[in-house]
């Protein structure tokens, strides 16, 4: 999860409202920052963070980007079940940003920074989503060789493997027991 500090920067410091945050889920210290460059539609975009008063641990962070009705957002790993739990309990859609528009949640710091970046700088920007993956050596050792075999950098093979087998899922060709039997076969 990205630091205080690293949302800060990305806003270039510029706060525009806070508060207490409003929900039980991140505990009785949190506290919602927000940044928003104040242009609805075209051009708009807003940030927001929320944060431990007493750590400065960061639970949710979030970015809006109005031109292209897009919103992405990372929570802390150990909160999300309390997230979704409290969430239920209120009865909100914990997807919906704003009317149609669903976050897109990320799990890759880099991945949530890059876009911000591109969005506050009103540049284009991929809506791909980066996963981290911990492959075991061998199998890593495995994709290097077929990537170059390919002449595909690894993250390009690695993203066409990954699109083949969401369309072998798709497809009933491949089903969650066959993946969790993968799953077994390689960590015994």
């Amino acid at each position: 999860m990205i630091t205080l500090k690293e949302w800060m920067e990305l806003t270039d410091h510029k706060i525009t409202e806070g508060s207490d945050y409003g929900w039980a889920c991140y505990g009785p210290n949190s506290f919602q920052l927000n940044s928003w460059n104040g242009v609805h539609g075209t051009g708009g975009h807003s940030f927001s963070i929320v944060f431990s008063t007493k750590t400065q641990k960061v639970y949710e962070v979030s970015v809006c980007d109005y031109t292209h009705d897009r919103a992405y957002r990372m929570i802390a790993e150990n909160k999300r079940n309390k997230y979704a739990k409290e969430a239920g309990d209120h009865a909100v859609n914990r997807d919906q940003a704003w009317d149609d528009v669903e976050y897109v949640d990320l799990e890759v710091d880099d991945d949530f920074m890059q876009k911000c970046l591109a969005i506050r700088n009103s540049q284009d920007y991929s809506t791909d989503v980066s996963v981290a993956l911990d492959l075991p050596n061998d199998l890593l050792m495995s994709a290097f060789m077929a990537a170059h075999a390919q002449d595909l950098t690894l993250n390009q093979y690695i993203n066409q493997a990954l699109r083949h087998l969401a369309q072998q899922v798709q497809s009933g060709q491949v089903s969650a027991v066959d993946a969790k039997a993968w799953l077994e076969s390689t960590h015994d």
